[in-house]
């Protein structure tokens, strides 16, 4: 889940970069593209993953 909200931070980044669009520092796309690489870390890392290790199938 969180690759998924990095590649839209990316890509609302290159938006921004592409069309030059004047924003606020807050909003802008380096910060864009340095939350979006936070985003790709925490799920490297395995933050938020919905993948359950010790769950076993009863039989």
């Amino acid at each position: 889940m969180l690759g998924i909200a990095a590649a839209v931070l990316f890509f609302i980044a290159f938006l921004f970069n592409a069309a030059e669009v004047e924003t606020i520092d807050v909003f802008s796309s380096t910060n864009l593209m340095l939350l979006g690489l936070a985003l790709m870390a925490l799920h490297v890392a395995g933050i938020g993953a919905s993948f359950r290790s010790g769950w076993m199938r009863r039989r």
